[in-house]
C-alpha cells in the first residue's frame, strides 16, 4: 500500500523550461516526454485541477483510477502514487507532494452534475468536462465525449464515508501547495482549472493555477 507522504520539491522554479497560469475556467494540454517534470501549484489554495492523462502515442489508452488505485492500494494520490493507464502502461509519477492528498473518485463537473447537486439552474454554467471537451477539440478533432475518463482532482478533498458513499469537503490544500509528477512515458496532459462557483468547499471562489515544467 502506498502511504501518503508530504514531499518537497528540490526543483528551481528559475529553470523550469515553461512556466504558465491558467485562471479558473480555463483549460491547458501538453504533451510530457519521459523524464519531463510537471508542477502544479495552487495560487490561492482549495482550488481543483481537474487532470486526465492519456498514453500519447495510443491516446485510446488512458489513465485508469480502477488498475491506480488497485496498484497502489489507496484510493488518494500523493508522493509514491504510480498513476497508470487501462493498460496497465505506467504514465507519470508523483515525485513531490506539499500538499499530502488528492482525490481519484470525485469525478469532474459536468451541466448534468451540476444540475443533481446544486439546482437546475446550474445547466448553462461552464464546468470541467466542457472545458476537457473544447482542449481536445484543440489537439485532436477526433476526440469525442467517450474520449473522457474518470480523472484525477489534485487539491480537492473527497472522503470516503463508512458507508461507501463521497462527500465533498472543504480542502486540505493552502495557498503555495503544489504537487509534482515525473513522466515515465510519453503522456499527453489535460487540465480543466476549475470554475466551480457552487461549491462552498472553495468559497465560492475559483482560483488561478500555476503550471512549470522541467526536463528532468
Amino acid at each position: 500500500m502506498t502511504v501518503l507522504t508530504h514531499a518537497v520539491s528540490e526543483r528551481k522554479t528559475e529553470d523550469a523550461i515553461q512556466t504558465e497560469t491558467v485562471l479558473a475556467g480555463a483549460g491547458w494540454t501538453y504533451t510530457l516526454e519521459p523524464g519531463q517534470v510537471l508542477r502544479i501549484v495552487d495560487l490561492e489554495g482549495n482550488q481543483a485541477a481537474d487532470t486526465l492523462f492519456y498514453d500519447a502515442d495510443n491516446t485510446a489508452d488512458h489513465y485508469s483510477a480502477v488498475n491506480t488505485i488497485q496498484r497502489q492500494g489507496n484510493v488518494y494520490l500523493s508522493t509514491g502514487s504510480m498513476l497508470v493507464a487501462e493498460s496497465g502502461k505506467e504514465l507519470v509519477k508523483i515525485v513531490a507532494d506539499t500538499c499530502g492528498r488528492h482525490d481519484t473518485l470525485g469525478g469532474a463537473c459536468s451541466a448534468q452534475s451540476n444540475t443533481v447537486r446544486y439546482a437546475h439552474e446550474t445547466l448553462p454554467m461552464h464546468n470541467c468536462r466542457d472545458t476537457f471537451m473544447l482542449q481536445l477539440s484543440k489537439f485532436d478533432s477526433s476526440f469525442t465525449k467517450r474520449d473522457l475518463a474518470p480523472n484525477v482532482n489534485f487539491f480537492m478533498n473527497v472522503p470516503v464515508t463508512p458507508d461507501g458513499g463521497l462527500t465533498f469537503e472543504d480542502g486540505v490544500s493552502a495557498p503555495g501547495y503544489y504537487v509534482e509528477m515525473q513522466a515515465v512515458n510519453r503522456t499527453l496532459v489535460l487540465i480543466s482549472n476549475c470554475p466551480q462557483l457552487n461549491n462552498p468547499c472553495n468559497a465560492y471562489n475559483p482560483t488561478p493555477i500555476q503550471l512549470l515544467i522541467w526536463d528532468n
